[in-house]
This record gives structure tokens, C-alpha cells and sequence, in this order.
């Protein structure tokens, strides 16, 4: 298969999980199976090295990024916060990864989609800051998953308010949707360049876009690839990250074709 005719590549940073004592590099399958099957692309697991990646290099070479949701919490000190609180699973290396993988991939064009903590790295790589515990603060809703089964806790539980005008009102058609956002962490501040796209009802950002950036740069905090198939706003998400994705793939294939550098 030619360059002209493979699928794009989309990056995936991956999480150290610990599995009877050795660390793996792993994304949830969901994920991978949302790329392939609704971006229509390549998934390619980034494995959480931290500092050893040539993150410049790596960008050049990724038609995508997509930042998972995942059970750990970004460190407090990535974004001026206060210690977590005692038995808060954090992440170190994914952290050491991700964050300047974004701000390579927005230098060089790629298009980011951020999923849950995905948002929130977004967030952090470019100045923001985070709420720990959002189920703490007065006046907001307990966000975390709730139930017994995975269908429980990822079923649809609350609405979103779109921002008039915005990038996902103009895609969804919407004023309001109703999505299946659960976390503990959240944005608190946002980082100079995000325009916030959606509100929950207690006010918690559950969407930003970077307005300037050269290509799709959008988060949520919300789990648009768990049960894809089914959502008809899922896949209308996946498929505007997926044309800006095959642009990005095909604007490489012409600057290979003529000799330039990717």
C-alpha cells in the first residue's frame, strides 16, 4: 500500500498499567476500535516514554492525536495545584508524554480530539488549570460514574449547554445535548486560546476549542467513543476529526510527493 493510499495514523498515548507486577503500555480498545471503525484511521498506540520520545519528530509523522479518558488524574504540580488528596492514582510518565506531544502536535498542524482526562491534559499543556474534586465544590454535581455495570456508569446523564455560535452548536445542530460525562477532575481555569463550547448544568466546562490553532483542536469531557455505533453524536464528532484528519494525511502525501520534508 503507497502512501497516497494508506489510511492516516492517529496517535494514542497510551497509560502504564500494572499487571502482576509488570508495567504495560496500554488504550483502552474502545479507542482503537472508534479510530479505525468511525475516524478511519490507523491507531497507534504512543507509549507513555516521557522525555525519550523525539515529540517533534513524532508529530511530523501522526495524522491525528487522540487523548483518552483513563482512571488516573494529572499531577497537580503540571498546573501550580495544591497535593492531591491521599490514594489519588496519578500517571507520571503518561503525563510526561502527553503534555508536550500536544503542544507538538498543535505546532505542527495535527488535529487533536481530547477525550475526559484527554481535556483536561489539553487544558494543563497549554496553561490551564484543573478542579481535583469537583464533587467537593459548592453548588456542583457529583460528575463521577455511578452504577454497577459499565452500561450504568457510561449511560447518558446529564445535559450539556452548547455555546451559541460554536464549533459543536453549528456540527450537532443543537443548542443542548445530552451526554454521559463522568470524572472527578475537571477545567477550572482555561488556558489562554480555548473558547469553552459546552456547560453542564452547574456549570462545569465540558467542552473547549482552541480558536487559533491551524487544524481541529477540540475537547470534551465526555466518552463520545463508548458505544459509538449507537450515538449519532458520537459519530457525527468522530467523523469531523476523521475529514480533518484525512486532510492532514493527504497535505503530507502532497509535500512527499513533491520532495518536501513532512
Amino acid at each position: 500500500m503507497t502512501r497516497e493510499t494508506a489510511l492516516p495514523l492517529v496517535g494514542l498515548p497510551a497509560c502504564i498499567k500494572d499487571l502482576n507486577g509488570v508495567a504495560f503500555h496500554a488504550v483502552g480498545a474502545r479507542y482503537l476500535d472508534a479510530v479505525a471503525t468511525f475516524v478511519g484511521a490507523t491507531p497507534m498506540i504512543v507509549p507513555a516514554l516521557g522525555d525519550a520520545h523525539d515529540v517533534a519528530g513524532l508529530a511530523l509523522r501522526l495524522d491525528g492525536l487522540m487523548l483518552t479518558g483513563s482512571p488516573s488524574n494529572v499531577e497537580p504540580r503540571r498546573y501550580g495545584g495544591s497535593a492531591s488528596a491521599p490514594g489519588t492514582l496519578h500517571d507520571p510518565a503518561r503525563d510526561e508524554t502527553t503534555l508536550p506531544l500536544i503542544r507538538a502536535a498543535i505546532a505542527a498542524g495535527v488535529p487533536v480530539l481530547a477525550i475526559c482526562r484527554g481535556i483536561q491534559e489539553f487544558n494543563v499543556a497549554l496553561g490551564g488549570t484543573l478542579h481535583q474534586r469537583v464533587w467537593e465544590l459548592a453548588g456542583k454535581m457529583d460528575h463521577r460514574g455511578k452504577g454497577e455495570t459499565r452500561d450504568e456508569k457510561y449511560g447518558p446523564r446529564h445535559p450539556v449547554k452548547l455555546a451559541r455560535g460554536g464549533y459543536l452548536a453549528e456540527l450537532f445542530g443543537a443548542e443542548e445535548v445530552i451526554v454521559n460525562s463522568l470524572h472527578g477532575q475537571a477545567i477550572d481555569r482555561p488556558a489562554p486560546g480555548l473558547e469553552i463550547e459546552a456547560l453542564s448544568p452547574d456549570g462545569i466546562i465540558e467542552a473547549v476549542r482552541l480558536k487559533d490553532a491551524p487544524a481541529f483542536a477540540l475537547g470534551v469531557q465526555w466518552h463520545p467513543e463508548w458505544k459509538a455505533a449507537e450515538n449519532p453524536l458520537s459519530r457525527t464528532l468522530f467523523t469531523a476529526f476523521g475529514d480533518a484528519v484525512r486532510g492532514r494525511a493527504a497535505a503530507r502525501a502532497r509535500g512527499q510527493s513533491a520532495g518536501i520534508a513532512a
